[in-house]
């Protein structure tokens, strides 16, 4: 298994070279990596035991691979097949599908690290990939936008590096372990690090504007993987030190609150979505125990719901209120929007609910707002005018008919993962949640116009943001 493991996180840079030598083979090459990580995570849910690889000593690198690391391999895996077939018929050109392994890889590497420099490195090739991926048009807005998530990162990446010195300094070795015998200094820096990578609370504002200024295919793989890949490490550490648990949960409903907020009164579709992937991010962090399943939930929805942005008629929901949209895609639509407000029969539901009963009793109260202004922001898709179409599909629609098939299908699949689930109350809750929802919709929130500031979202304030989060941290973490 020690081979099969290293022979798995080598293949996407491999095939990633080959991709770009046979342009020919770079959509099958992509799309095979893809089933490979996702029977390798099958193979992770099997096994007894979890895997735990130390290569080079306390100097290398230290890999854990248990099913918590399953469930986010396996979304990796999903997301990756599904952008796949998603540009299958498109005009991506080989570099794309190279970038595309290059970033699955890295994600994957970043899933099964154990350390805090094999992450490290694991999250700066994400970060070049992804930055790429983003400016992949190559028109100066794209650009820009690719570059001002790469600055970020790295300046996040800095504190993190720096941490990481500290925790290596206290422990001569850079395991997750030792961040329990490393100084405060140590613990603010590397979350600060994390909590940007991962989106998470006033520290994800970079999020909004990077996912919705993306192709919608590079919107799915940012907000259905990529920053996960800051978020299990904070579960990680979590579950491994009772003194860091409070304050990543207290992380969770902050930003669980804090993106639902910006989400039900955006009127942009994609500003929507990106504000509900750190709302969900808030959902995973809440209760690390079950992370994992909520995060493979989220990754389908999410991915599932950007790739149908991509073929709506427009972007502005007052827009879509006045012009019908296909049934067929209002359907895709529909459940996609239904999973992640909790309806029963989606994966959505089995996680939701997972999550509410490993809360802790200061949590529940906003979690619960946080589901509730979930359900008032699907209802702006749910409640969308659509009509039958009458032109036949498109290449590209057949395409995007499969990825909804790979997204939409494990979201029903899923489901049966927690089929403890399905009792009188767990129903009735979430039905009376969305319903709550739809009639606040319906009633307040369809006409009501309230335009927030964008101001905290431009470069020099993320900038400022960070160092006052910083502060802020290790404030919290010296109480």
């Amino acid at each position: 298994m020690t081979d099969l493991t290293i022979l798995w996180i080598f293949s996407p840079f491999l095939l990633g070279f080959l991709a770009y030598i046979f342009p020919h083979l770079s959509r099958s090459l992509s799309l095979l990596m893809a089933i490979a990580s996702a029977a390798f995570a099958g193979s992770l849910f099997i096994r007894e035991t979890p895997l735990t690889l130390q290569l080079l000593d306390q100097f290398g690198v230290q890999l854990l691979l248990d099913p918590l690391t399953a469930f986010f391999i396996l979304t990796n895996a999903l997301v990756t097949a599904a952008v796949v077939i998603y540009c299958w018929s498109g005009r991506k050109t080989a570099f794309f599908y190279t970038q595309l392994l290059m970033l699955h890889g890295s994600v994957n590497a970043a899933f099964a690290c154990a350390d805090f420099m094999s992450l490290y490195v694991a999250l700066e090739v994400l970060s070049i990939a992804a930055f790429l991926l983003i400016s992949y048009p190559r028109s100066d807005r794209s650009i820009w936008i690719g570059l001002r998530y790469l600055f970020v990162s790295n300046v996040a990446m800095l504190f993190y590096l720096v941490g990481t010195a500290l925790v290596y300094q206290a422990n001569h070795s850079f395991a997750f372990e030792g961040l329990q015998n490393a100084p405060l200094e140590a613990i603010a820096l590397i979350f600060v690090g994390l909590l940007v990578k991962g989106g998470i609370f006033i520290l994800g504002l970079w999020l909004p504007l990077t996912h919705s200024e993306s192709e919608s295919p590079v919107s799915a793989l940012m907000s259905g993987v990529v920053v996960k890949a800051g978020v299990l490490p904070l579960v990680r550490c979590a579950l491994l030190f009772e003194e860091v648990d409070p304050i990543v949960r207290l992380f969770g409903v902050s930003t669980a609150l804090f993106g639902v907020f910006y989400a039900v009164l955006e009127k942009d579709t994609k500003r929507i979505l990106a504000f509900h992937t750190i709302s969900q991010i808030g959902f995973i962090l809440a209760a690390p125990d079950v992370g994992g399943f909520y995060a493979l939930s989220h990754g389908l929805v999410k991915a599932a719901l950007f790739l149908i942005a991509g073929v709506l008629p427009s972007r502005n929901i007052k827009e879509l209120q006045q012009q019908s949209m296909s049934t067929s895609v209002w359907i895709a639509l529909a459940i996609a929007s239904f999973s992640i407000s909790g309806f029963p029969l989606l994966s959505g539901f089995g996680a939701k609910v997972l999550t509410m009963k490993n809360l802790l009793p200061w949590q529940v109260i906003g979690m619960n707002l946080a589901a509730l202004g979930t359900a008032i922001s699907f209802a702006k898709f749910i409640f969308l005018p659509h009509q039958q179409a009458d032109s036949e599909q498109s290449p590209q629609q057949a395409s995007f008919w499969v990825a909804m098939i790979v997204l939409l299908g494990g979201l029903v699949v899923a489901n049966v993962a927690y089929y403890e689930a399905y009792t009188f109350e767990n129903i009735a809750k979430p039905l009376l949640t969305i319903a709550g929802g739809w009639l606040a919709y319906l009633f307040i929130f369809q006409k009501l116009v309230v335009k927030l500031p964008r101001i905290f979202e431009q470069f020099e304030h993320l900038m400022g943001i960070m160092i006052l989060s910083l502060v802020i941290i290790f404030g919290m973490t010296a109480v």
